[in-house]
């Protein structure tokens, strides 16, 4: 049987209201009164019910973790962060698929049904009007690895995506590639045509050179498998690729091997996020990092931010990418 608030009460030879403000959040407790609860939870082995505790304070301290790609690995290292991040503070999180046609006012529904108090939508592909949704609920929400210019009055995280394509398309430029190819997501998302944009920006830069795009249809391994497997039996590939994702990127280079080829001899693969994969010996994918850490740190701060100041002023924090170098390209042109 589970210690019972009561018997800790007596334990401690105080009030069972004394054991209750001891363990909530801002209540009001002397230190003295403080030691003498603690030592007697202590002694029974009692541990507060943080349910009951949510109907006293009306604060679950649940955090909603939104997605819609469950199918990347990027995402398992991302949940990792988030999920000791927002315990590390005192809050718990919610993992929550969103998956399939499900719109934004749908979601704020299924979510106000579990009480969370906040949102963290951790996509780069669900729609800006869930930003208006979550405001009109009084939802508290952050926006982690989304679109900066859909959410100007949001609260978002990550890098910029346009920035991200042009800074590959410079690498690639500066290792001496003549036809250079792009190999995105799928391409309505909001990341593949940001991505896409700074890219065939600084490609336009150098009419001399030769520029292909393709896409895959999800950000997965067999996607990108499968995109560069046409690309390779069509003819006329490119000599490099920007693969736009690690996953899509991994993919691409399993199917160049497949047809006897080499990397980066016979075509090079930059990939997009440095996730743990990428670095694995039999994989030496050169790829863009992306700061998970920094940017999931920062959403839990701003969520924790919301929480404390709800009237806090919406932020929008981008961090800059890195150029991480293994074996999938050749080296830069020295002059």
């Amino acid at each position: 049987m589970a210690v019972t608030l009561k018997e800790v009460a007596e334990r401690a030879g105080v009030s069972r209201s004394a054991v209750s403000r001891t363990f909530t959040d801002g209540a009001s407790v002397s230190n003295k009164m403080r030691h003498k609860v603690e030592a007697a939870a202590d002694e029974l082995g009692y541990s507060p019910n943080a349910l009951a505790s949510s109907l006293t304070t009306g604060r679950t301290k649940l955090i909603g973790l939104v997605s819609n790609n469950f199918k990347n690995p990027f995402f398992l290292r991302v949940f990792d962060l988030f999920t000791s991040g927002l315990q590390e503070r005192g809050l718990r999180p919610l993992l929550v698929n969103l998956t399939g046609d499900q719109g934004p006012d749908e979601s704020v529904r299924m979510l106000r049904q579990y009480s969370v108090d906040g949102v963290i939508v951790v996509s780069s592909t669900v729609p800006a009007s869930f930003a208006g949704s979550f405001d009109k609920a009084n939802i508290p929400v952050v926006f982690a690895f989304a679109r900066y210019k859909d959410n100007p009055n949001a609260n978002l995280v990550g890098i910029d995506n346009v920035a991200a394509g042009a800074f590959a398309a410079r690498t690639l430029i500066g290792r001496g590639y003549k036809h250079i190819g792009f190999l995105g997501g799928p391409e309505n998302a909001v990341s593949t045509s940001d991505r896409f944009q700074g890219f065939a920006a600084e490609m336009a830069a150098h009419p001399e050179l030769r520029f292909s795009h393709a896409y895959s249809s999800e950000y997965s391994f067999a996607a990108g498998r499968a995109a560069m497997l046409g690309l390779l039996d069509r003819g006329g590939h490119a000599e490099v690729y920007f693969g736009a994702d690690d996953v899509i990127s991994i993919g691409a280079l399993s199917a160049i091997e497949s047809r006897g080829l080499q990397v980066p001899g016979d075509i090079g693969v930059l990939g997009l996020n440095d996730m743990e994969m990428a670095g694995w010996e039999n994989i030496n994918l050169t790829t863009i990092r992306q700061p998970i850490r920094q940017i999931t740190n920062a959403a839990v701060d701003l969520m924790v931010s919301q929480l404390e100041t709800p009237d806090h002023y919406p932020e929008a924090r981008l961090f800059p990418c890195t150029l991480i170098e293994r074996g999938t390209l050749r080296r830069p042109v020295t002059t």
